[in-house]
């Protein structure tokens, strides 16, 4: 009787270990065809015989020892490591051909004391690559709104460059700020959503700037949606032509979305759904793809395969 049990423990411990080796296997073969990778070179990376590699990979080698499943096993572990770090960076933050412009446009202004204008559409990724420029020195930022009057406005600046709020007139707060600049040289002031800040009755805070840019040292670059363009030359073509650099966001492009994909485990017909909206150049925006994503992972985990079914999932926790 003893006997028997035995058997039977030993030959359950064998399922187990074939269950275990057939899952590394079909692991090992997934990794190598999503990463277009021959039995060679995956032989080279994990430093194990090319022959022996090729047999577990084909089921036919059944090796003596673990030592080449634990070869395997510790590679495609750090591997998955490395992928995660991978998406979790891309999800964080993605460096576009828009963002390129829109931190040269900042960048050249700073230097040159100059003024420059940025307009996109929203979901573009304008005010989050604002935001992180604005953490370099000498630069401050400012989010405008429908509600912000002509005080708020001040208020909005005075904050920015950490000056104490005043207590006089707007126009005596408006040159504290212009002497601010002009004893701190080489401040950048982003105004963002700044088309939010005038319409065909009143242009008061945008002269409010042209003021600030005409008598300081400072720099200044706004944005804003595409009607920002179109207000600035029609209702204040002073401020017009006085820009130095301006940019129009072309949004993300077909090669960006699959190079932003990269990192993720993902089905052609998926990876296509993806870029589709992404690209649509109606309702397309990086926006659109960074909720999907992210809706994605929370449903799924950042290891599973994305596939046209997860995204229905995702999609209908969203508004579309």
């Amino acid at each position: 009787m003893e006997s028997v049990q035995m058997d039977i423990g030993a030959k359950k411990a064998y399922s187990n270990m074939k269950k275990e080796t057939d899952s590394l296997r079909k692991r090992a073969n997934e990794y190598l065809e999503k990463n277009s990778i021959t039995i060679t070179d995956f032989a080279k990376k994990i430093d194990y015989s090319r022959t022996a590699v090729s047999q577990f990979l084909s089921g036919k080698y059944n090796p003596d020892s673990v030592a080449l499943e634990m070869k395997i096993t510790r590679f495609l572990e750090e591997n998955q490591t490395i992928q995660e770090e991978k998406i979790k960076k891309a999800l964080e933050f993605y460096v576009t051909k828009d963002v390129q412009n829109i931190f040269a446009v900042c960048k050249s202004a700073q230097e040159t004391q100059g003024l420059g204008v940025i307009v996109g559409k929203s979901g573009f990724g304008k005010t989050e690559t604002l935001k992180r420029y604005s953490k370099l020195d000498r630069v401050c930022y400012v989010e405008c709104n429908e509600m912000m009057s002509a005080r708020d406005f001040v208020k909005a600046i005075e904050k920015s460059i950490r000056l104490p709020f005043g207590y006089g007139s707007i126009c005596e707060r408006v040159g504290n700020i212009i002497d601010f600049f002009n004893i701190n040289k080489g401040y950048l002031l982003i105004i963002d959503e700044a088309d939010k800040l005038m319409n065909k009755y009143t242009q008061t805070k945008i002269e409010m700037l042209r003021d600030i840019l005409d008598k300081s040292d400072a720099a200044i670059v706004i944005a804003g949606e595409p009607r920002l363009e179109t207000m600035i030359k029609t209702y204040i073509p002073r401020f017009a032509n006085r820009v130095d650099f301006f940019i129009t966001l072309g949004g993300l492009k077909r090669d960006e979305v699959i190079e932003y994909l990269q990192p993720f485990s993902i089905t052609e017909e998926a990876r296509e759904e993806l870029i589709i909206r992404a690209t649509n150049p109606t309702t397309g925006c990086f926006r659109l793809l960074d909720r999907t994503l992210k809706n994605i992972m929370r449903l799924a985990g950042i290891n599973q395969t994305i596939d046209i079914k997860t995204i229905e999932k995702a999609s209908n926790m969203m508004m579309l």
